[in-house]
């Protein structure tokens, strides 16, 4: 967990340099307008919703209904427009992985340099990943006893691939493909989990989840820089 924060806090300080900036506004400005849009026209739906179902004399009910909605939309957030959104930025986010170790004057290891197509494929196999296992773990809620562990595994199983999506991009500019990925990361599973965990709260978090995707590539990028060196 201080070794997550540590380099999520070296990850936010390095966000300002300007040799990074080029990767990091692109995915800034497609973060902000995916939110935006979402939350407006979410907005504007349920507003007209709200006038059509819900007559004059229930009006106190609205104050109950736009916060539920705002919340709402928050969670449902980081598992829509966080997956479109990082789909859409991988190419960036593999530069700016690439680029990081350049800014720390890192001796770079990276074999090959992916394309934008490269990139995509395997943002695809990840989302792929994570899509086969939600539904069998959406299940869990259904049956009864069970139902009191799942979100449990529910929260672990987010931090797992959210961690698999972040330290993807360092790990395939050296060359390492998913099923490597995966092994890697099981080898440091606590560490994973609590980047990955804490990265999941900044998605969640308005504001906060507009800048926490560069700032997650970054901070994968130094963490894997640092295991590399000490391996």
């Amino acid at each position: 967990m201080i070794n997550a924060v540590s380099y999520l806090w070296k990850g936010l300080k390095l966000l300002t340099t300007p040799a990074l900036r080029p990767f990091i506004l692109m995915p800034l400005a497609i973060n902000l307008i995916l939110y935006s849009v979402a939350l407006v026209l979410g907005f504007l739906y349920l507003d007209n919703l709200v006038e059509q179902m819900i007559p004059p004399w229930l009006f106190l009910l609205k104050w109950l209904i736009y916060p539920l909605f705002f919340t709402s939309f928050c969670v449902i957030g980081f598992f829509t427009f966080s997956l479109l959104a990082n789909l859409i930025a991988a190419p960036f986010y593999a530069k700016l992985a690439a680029k990081t170790l350049v800014v720390i004057h890192a001796p770079t290891l990276a074999t090959y340099e992916p394309s934008a197509l490269q990139v995509w494929q395997a943002e695809l196999k990840r989302l792929s990943y994570s899509l086969t296992r939600t539904l069998p773990l959406l299940l869990l809620f259904l049956i009864p006893v069970v139902n009191l562990i799942a979100p449990i595994l529910w929260l672990l199983f987010s931090a797992w691939c959210v961690a698999l999506e972040y330290f993807a991009f360092p790990q395939e500019n050296r060359g390492v493909l998913f099923p490597q990925q995966k092994e890697q990361l099981k080898k440091m599973r606590f560490s994973a989990l609590s980047f990955g965990g804490l990265v999941t709260l900044g998605l969640s978090i308005p504001l906060i989840n507009i800048v926490i995707a560069p700032v997650a590539v970054i901070a994968a990028t130094l963490y894997s820089q640092a295991r590399t060196i000490q391996n």
